[in-house]
């Protein structure tokens, strides 16, 4: 035993923006307005989806939104972090694990040549239509079975169900050594409920996910609080 796994939100954890947010402030900052509005009574997935079809038929192109994709920030240092942690150590899995989106995720990651770092994405399905529009759904399909969640996970997805699921398919808890899960938003607590007394939180600091933790407690794992990009990058680098 090992192996070891490290698993990333994606938005405000493994990058330094929310994707969702994002693409709107940079193509169409009154639809990002209007979202702030709607988020209350729309689920946030099937909101994205919807203003991404408004986006398309205003005109803006998939061109266009996969440009804002490039532009958002992502720290050089994270970066260099997990391509010197690959290189030097074959006995790790990253995966990601975020309620972003296949297309968006990829985008970013395409960009910056770091898609091959990761063995697993584990987050909403998009595709892109042949006129060029996003077609965004939950991971969690609304007319199919629903996830058992009772601690605030978003329909679209319980990120704890999730990691148990991965975990399984590579033989087990039993098959890692230590896990990290790196995070930074309140749907971040749930799989840290299922890591280990050996196993690692690294919460964002000050994010929602830190609130969280003082308030509900209950976490068998260690936690190390983490500000910036290289923060993580000086903890990866002694893996």
């Amino acid at each position: 035993m090992s192996k070891q796994l490290i698993t990333f939100d994606f938005d405000w954890s493994l990058s330094e923006q929310d994707t969702d947010r994002w693409v709107f402030e940079v193509l169409d900052p009154k639809k990002r307005r209007q979202m702030k509005s709607l988020k209350s009574t729309v689920q946030w997935t099937d909101l994205v989806a919807m203003k991404m079809k408004e986006l398309h038929a205003d005109g803006i192109t998939r061109e266009q939104v996969e440009e804002s994709l490039r532009q958002m920030p992502f720290h050089p240092a994270m970066k260099r972090g997990l391509i010197n942690l690959k290189e030097r150590n074959k006995d790790i899995d990253l995966v990601i694990l975020s309620n972003s989106n296949e297309v968006y995720i990829r985008t970013i990651l395409e960009h910056h040549k770091i898609t091959h770092l990761f063995d697993s994405i584990i987050t909403n399905r998009a595709s892109w239509t042949e006129d060029g529009c996003l077609d965004l759904k939950r991971r969690v399909d609304p007319n199919g079975e629903q996830h058992k969640c009772v601690v605030g996970c978003s329909p679209n997805m319980c990120k704890g169900e999730e990691l148990e699921r991965y975990v399984e398919s590579k033989g087990g808890w039993s098959n890692y050594k230590k896990v990290f899960y790196v995070g930074d938003g309140g749907n971040d607590y749930c799989p840290l409920l299922h890591l280990r007394q050996q196993d690692t939180a690294l919460a964002r600091y000050p994010r929602p996910l830190i609130n969280r933790i003082e308030k509900e407690g209950n976490l068998k794992c260690s936690i190390v609080k983490w500000v910036g990009a290289w923060e993580i990058e000086e903890i990866v680098d002694q893996l």
